[in-house]
């Protein structure tokens, strides 16, 4: 896996800039173009009578997102890096997938917006269609969250979100792609942790010795995760859990000093996805590290 090219959507908000510097460290593992992404929503512009378009609106929203992108461009000031710009009218969702696909991206970036109460019951619909349907990785970028530890509300900033990256791994083959997009942070990563959970339903009314075989098993996948990166000249250490999942993943995020989590894409039943999310979907929803899902 390589991350030559990526693909930064953004809504203009706050700190956004200041996530897009910390995603171009990918250029010391060899990325070299960026395209910056803003879609205006077509409501926006429309006016329903006629079905027609406000076309002042429209040109001055684009005129707004060209000064912005250029500004972001003169300052990070790279001439090693490409940028392009792609200031489009439509769902968002859609032209992500479309341009993604045009542009043949390595990675997707797009930003996780604050969450209301309801959003926290649909887990957030918009982000989550994105991650259902792309075939392309994407990583959900996290600048500056708010949460919750122990009873204590924190504030943590991702400015190095590549060092430390968790890769929780269940075993299938996104997982194994997983496993390949740490492996192409090398020079960038300082150390990769891999981690496993043995579900609580997978162990609910298994004997003793069923369990202890399990972990066994668990133990050798995940050391053999391990030889690979070491055999690569990269630093590793694994974790393995038990309990629920998704708490158990953000947990060990937590206790073992990781920066991101990094984990392939569950495939539910859509309709069960949608409305309850896949393990995967939950962490990005829930933790407040950037997560980068591989298909």
């Amino acid at each position: 896996m390589r991350f030559e090219t990526l693909l930064f959507h953004t809504r203009f908000r706050e700190l956004a800039f200041n996530s897009l510097k910390g995603i171009l460290e990918l250029k010391a593992v060899g990325l070299k173009k960026v395209i910056l992404t803003h879609v205006i929503p077509r409501e926006d512009v429309s006016f329903v009578p006629y079905g027609g378009t406000l076309k002042d609106d429209l040109h001055r929203f684009k005129e707004e997102a060209r000064l912005k992108f250029d500004d972001w461009i003169q300052t990070i000031g790279d001439p090693q890096l490409t940028f392009s710009q792609r200031v489009e009218v439509g769902s968002a969702n859609a032209k992500i997938l479309e341009q993604a696909e045009a542009e043949k991206v390595d990675l997707i970036v797009v930003g996780r917006k604050k969450r209301t109460a309801l959003e926290k019951v649909y887990v957030g619909s918009h982000i989550l269609d994105i991650l259902r349907r792309s075939t392309i990785p994407v990583l959900m970028s996290k600048y500056m969250v708010q949460y919750e530890w122990q009873g204590e509300p924190l504030m943590r900033t991702n400015d190095q979100i590549w060092k430390r990256p968790l890769l929780a791994s269940d075993w299938s083959d996104p997982s194994r792609r997983g496993l390949d997009a740490v492996l192409a942070l090398k020079g960038l990563a300082e150390k990769i942790i891999v981690a496993h959970v043995i579900g609580a339903r997978r162990i609910k009314n298994v004997e003793p010795e069923g369990v202890k075989r399990l972990e066994e098993e668990s133990a050798k996948r995940l050391q053999a995760y391990c030889h690979q990166i070491d055999d690569a000249g990269m630093e590793s250490e694994y974790h393995l859990a038990m309990g629920r999942t998704v708490e158990e993943i953000i947990k060990m995020s937590r206790d073992y000093g990781a920066t991101m989590i990094v984990m392939g894409r569950t495939g539910k039943d859509w309709l069960l996805e949608y409305w309850l999310g896949g393990v995967s979907h939950q962490v990005a929803e829930l933790s407040e590290l950037p997560v980068l899902l591989i298909p």
